[in-house]
């Protein structure tokens, strides 16, 4: 790490400790080199909205040359060939290397994408690590069966990796995405072609490095830096690779499976958006669920597949629930990201700072009650105040698409049948959050709502042994699990004739 001169933050005028830039190149076949054109684009600060560093802008013969060298690794290297045992060893070094660079890590991404540092050292990093351990562990006990043939023959499966996998990441979980991608995809004996977004690409090359010193062999894994019209593209039509994996929005899942389709008909798995119900009866202690509640929205300034951001509130403490969320919103310190004392960081682009305050307008356009924030930081950067919206009703736009920040819609709802019909009632479906003390209210709405995880009187608890995908148009597949390592394997059946058997 290295400490540039004193900076103020707009709060504390703490001294912040800025990582000098490493790897700013593309990583093909085990090496960090330029992209083919020369071209590369501007990484942006959004605390400043200045230019962090240049990074390699990889295009479409960028791409063909990492899958040639994944295809040579995947069909004629060590790796798909090792034993479980040994991909283990070599994944449980990478998560050490991850761990002991994890300051560093945190702060590329608090650099990058606007992320809390503190909560990068703690929580993003040590995950990313946990991610790789889990699945290290799961490499050696991938097993087929033994079938019980109802005709003259012996039968068992086998569970083979699936080949070359393109992983294509979001921007608001640098870390943890790349980690429970390319965990489950190396521990099956794939490689791997990663595209991280190109608003956060510098801790994905940073990991690249990292699975080299851990021993992954060259070819394994690839990081092609650059736009997602060009690379994205690119892997996800690309005829030599076996399988797509992508976390982001649903427009470009869609794309990416026509051009999945139009190819060679490779699978695809898709962790998409959401509008998740965040449904709260009227036992419940509304200050410890307020508290939950507000979390739900601003966690990582908002930027959260899994955000809770219809916020459905029995009437009997409506009002009180509002009264509690807005103090606590109003108290809520945002500013710069690296300063231990914020709570809430900038948003990670101008694109996506620029989308939340026109869904914010919409708010106020359609008739929602504004109670507090709705307005940028009067600073430099991409801050956003936590805004909290009352009388919301269910056709309102905040109600219905993903904002991806830090807004609260907050609607008021009387029976349990009536919220769990409105909860339903969207095009998303990934996850969702019941706030109750009356176990049967719990049991009959989440098994009601349709949505890949349901958490009950807690929040965006996602654990590296459970199971992670949506429904509708959240999409389809899971990450995480032992499910999360099944996509990448290939299910083989294998049949012998058996004679002259005395038992037959």
């Amino acid at each position: 790490m290295t400490s540039p001169p004193s900076q103020s933050n707009g709060n504390t005028g703490s001294h912040l400790k800025i990582p000098k830039i490493k790897f700013t190149k593309l990583f093909i076949n085990g090496e960090f080199v330029d992209s083919l054109s020369g071209k590369a684009f501007e990484a942006i600060d959004p605390r400043n909205e200045e230019v962090i560093t240049r990074v390699a802008q990889g295009e479409k013969g960028d791409v063909d040359l990492a899958v040639k060298a994944a295809r040579q690794a995947f069909d004629n290297g060590p790796w798909p060939r090792f034993s479980g045992t040994k991909r283990r060893r070599v994944l449980l070094k990478l998560a050490d290397l991850i761990e002991e660079n994890g300051e560093e890590l945190a702060a590329l991404d608090t650099l990058n994408a606007g992320k809390l540092f503190s909560e990068g050292k703690v929580t993003d990093i040590p995950s990313t690590a946990g991610y790789f351990r889990y699945y290290a562990g799961a490499a050696d006990k991938i097993h087929g069966t033994t079938l019980k043939s109802s005709s003259e023959l012996q039968a068992y499966t086998l569970c083979e990796p699936i080949g070359v996998v393109g992983l294509i990441i979001l921007w608001n979980y640098p870390a943890q995405i790349f980690g429970f991608k390319v965990a489950a995809a190396l521990a099956a004996g794939c490689t791997v072609i990663v595209k991280p977004a190109e608003q956060t690409p510098l801790s994905a090359l940073f990991y690249a490095h990292l699975a080299k010193l851990a021993g992954v062999p060259d070819g394994v894994v690839n990081v092609i830096t650059g736009f997602g019209s060009t690379v994205g593209a690119a892997i996800s039509s690309h005829m030599d690779i076996d399988k797509v994996s992508f976390t982001g929005s649903t427009e470009v899942g869609r794309e990416i499976m026509q051009a999945a389709a139009t190819s060679n008909l490779k699978p695809v798995s898709l962790e998409l958006g959401g509008k998740s119900p965040f449904i709260v009866f009227d036992d419940v202690d509304v200050d410890k669920v307020s508290d939950l509640g507000l979390a739900g929205v601003t966690y990582n300034k908002g930027e959260v597949c899994v955000a809770g951001s219809r916020v459905f509130v029995q009437e009997g403490i409506y009002d009180k629930f509002v009264e509690k969320v807005v103090a606590k919103a109003k108290a809520k310190v945002v500013g710069d990201p690296f300063d231990p004392n914020v709570q809430q960081g900038p948003q990670a682009s101008k694109k996506q700072y620029e989308k939340i305050l026109s869904y914010i307008e919409h708010g106020k356009k359609e008739g929602a009650t504004l109670l507090t924030g709705g307005k940028p930081l009067d600073r430099k950067g991409y801050f956003i105040q936590p805004t909290i919206f009352t009388d919301v009703t269910d056709d309102m736009l905040i109600a219905k698409e993903e904002i991806f920040g830090p807004v609260m819609p907050i609607l008021k709802f009387k029976t349990v049948e009536e919220v769990i019909k409105r909860a339903n009632d969207t095009k998303y479906g990934l996850v969702a959050g019941i706030m109750t003390n009356d176990w049967n209210i719990a049991n009959t709405v989440s098994r009601s709502i349709k949505a890949g995880s349901i958490w009950i009187n807690c929040y965006m608890n996602i654990e590296a042994d459970c199971p992670f995908g949506g429904y509708k148009m959240s999409g389809f597949d899971t990450d995480l699990g032992m499910e999360g390592l099944y996509k990448y394997l290939q299910l083989k059946s294998v049949a012998t004739p058996v004679f002259n058997s005395p038992w037959l």
